[in-house]
């Protein structure tokens, strides 16, 4: 093969995947968002954290899916976050399965923890015993990823607060203080102190939600 030859497959190769970028032909349908938006959970609503899932997964190159943001509301018209996400499987941008399902998602089989549970970038977010915890990871979600019922706020209202209020939080490293299934809890493990970033910070987070693809 000459040189010319050798060219033209380089740039071939090259081409085919910028148009499988912009297509957003990547297998990942899973990540944790790499920042926070920059309201603590103030998110602009569901509607503004599905957006900046999707924005996310643009700029990585999974644009091509619809994404939303593993989240519950509460009150009328309120929203379970498993019910929002599609069916799964979803892949991390590594393309490890972290779960087959809804149901195996939410059972004890998921593969979710610190070394799975990727930025859209593909990097690990900091837990416990790093230099900075940030496993704290809003979902406003029970166990089960349904909307608590208890009373008090557990979505900051509803993804639009950035001062007094709580959200329900877990940790994506699945450790805490104690060896309890809350601490191990990937999606529900206690509330935050209040929603500003401030107060997210201290408890041992970064305002950072989980992204998953729903086709």
């Amino acid at each position: 093969m000459n040189f010319l030859q050798k060219s033209a497959l380089l740039g071939a190769a090259a081409v085919l995947a910028a148009c499988a970028s912009m297509s957003g032909s990547s297998p990942m349908g899973f990540f944790v968002t790499s920042a926070n938006p920059g309201k603590g959970a103030d998110l602009g609503g569901i509607g503004g954290a599905d957006a900046y899932c999707q924005k996310l997964a643009s700029d990585a190159g999974a644009g091509g899916k619809t994404w939303r943001a593993y989240l519950s509301t509460t009150g009328a018209g309120g929203v379970n976050a498993r019910d929002r996400i599609g069916r799964g499987p979803w892949q991390n941008a590594r393309g490890e399965v972290v779960a087959t399902s809804v149901d195996d998602l939410h059972g004890p089989g998921n593969k979710l923890n610190k070394m799975t549970a990727l930025t859209e970038k593909g990097g690990t977010i900091m837990g416990r015993g790093d230099a900075v915890n940030m496993h704290d990871i809003l979902t406003g979600s029970t166990a089960d990823g349904r909307a608590s019922t208890a009373a008090g706020d557990s979505t900051c209202g509803n993804w639009t607060q950035s001062g007094a209020g709580a959200a329900l939080v877990g940790h994506h490293d699945r450790t805490g203080l104690d060896e309890s299934a809350p601490a191990k809890s990937w999606n529900s493990s206690h509330p935050s102190r209040a929603c500003d970033m401030a107060s997210l910070k201290a408890t041992g987070g970064a305002g950072l939600m989980y992204c998953f693809a729903a086709n």
